[in-house]
C-alpha cells in the first residue's frame, strides 16, 4: 500500500475515532441513567416509607388510647358495682375491705387516666410531625420528579445526538479500506471505544506502556498498520505540529 494511502487512511481512522469517542461516551452516560433514576426513586421511597411509618404509629397510639379508655370505663364500672355493694355489707371488716378495693380500683383508674393523657400528648406531637413530614414529602416529590424529568430529557438529548453521530459515522467509514475498518472496529469493541492512539513520549496513548524506538520508526514509515504489543490498539505519530 502506498505511503500516502496509509497515512490518509490513518487520518480517516482518527476522524472516525473522534466520532466513536463521543458515541461511546454518550452510550456510557445513557447506560448509567436508569441507575440514577433508581437511586432517586429509592431515596424518595424511603421518605414516603418514613411518613407511612409515622402514620402507622399514629394509628397504633389511637388504638392504645381506645384500649385504655375501655379499660378505664371497666374500672369505673367496677367501682360503681363495689359502691352499690358497700352498704349491704354486715361487718366492719367486710366494709373496710370493700373500701380498700374501691380505693385500689380508683388508684388504678387514675393511673390509666394518666396513661390516656400521655397517649393524647404523644398523638398530638405525632400529628404535628406527620403534618410537617407530609409537607416535606410533597416538596421532595416535586424535587424527585424534576430530577427524574431532567434525566429523561437528557436521555432524549443523547438519543438525538447519537442519531446524528451514527449518520456521520456512516459517511466517515466510506473512505476507509474495509480490512482496516474491520480491524479498527474489532479493536474498538474490545478496548471500550478507543482503537487508535498516538505515541507520546515513547509511550502508548492507550495503555501507557513503552514503545521501542524501532516500533516508532515502523510507524513513521507508513508501510503497514502498527499496533501496541500490550493493548493491541493502532498506533500513530502525531506529526501535525
Amino acid at each position: 500500500m502506498p505511503t500516502i494511502d496509509l497515512k490518509t487512511q490513518l487520518g480517516n481512522l482518527l476522524k472516525l475515532q473522534s466520532l466513536d469517542t463521543e458515541i461511546y461516551g454518550l452510550g456510557r452516560e445513557k447506560q448509567a441513567k436508569p441507575e440514577e433514576i433508581k437511586v432517586l426513586e429509592a431515596d424518595f421511597q424511603a421518605k414516603k416509607e418514613h411518613l407511612a411509618q409515622l402514620e402507622k404509629d399514629s394509628l397504633d397510639l389511637q388504638k392504645q388510647r381506645k384500649d385504655k379508655e375501655l379499660e378505664l370505663a371497666s374500672k369505673e364500672e367496677g367501682v360503681k358495682k363495689l359502691q352499690t355493694q358497700l352498704y349491704s355489707l354486715k361487718t366492719n371488716k367486710e366494709y373496710q375491705t370493700m373500701l380498700q378495693q374501691i380505693q385500689d380500683a380508683k388508684a388504678d383508674g387514675s393511673l390509666i387516666e394518666d396513661k390516656i393523657l400521655e397517649l393524647f400528648e404523644k398523638a398530638d406531637k405525632l400529628k404535628n410531625e406527620i403534618a410537617q413530614e407530609k409537607q416535606k414529602v410533597g416538596e421532595e416529590e416535586k424535587v424527585f420528579l424534576g430530577k427524574k424529568k431532567n434525566i429523561e430529557d437528557r436521555v432524549k438529548e443523547i438519543d438525538g445526538r447519537l442519531s446524528q453521530l451514527e449518520a456521520q459515522r456512516k459517511q466517515a467509514v466510506v473512505g476507509i479500506e474495509p480490512k482496516m475498518l474491520s480491524q479498527y472496529d474489532r479493536i474498538l469493541s474490545g478496548r471500550d471505544g478507543l482503537a487508535i492512539v498516538s505515541v507520546q513520549h515513547d509511550s502508548c496513548g492507550g495503555c501507557n506502556m513503552f514503545v521501542p524506538p524501532q516500533v516508532i520508526n515502523l510507524i513513521k514509515m507508513y508501510e503497514k498498520i502498527i499496533t501496541c504489543e500490550i493493548c493491541n490498539r493502532i498506533l500513530y505519530i502525531d506529526d501535525s505540529g
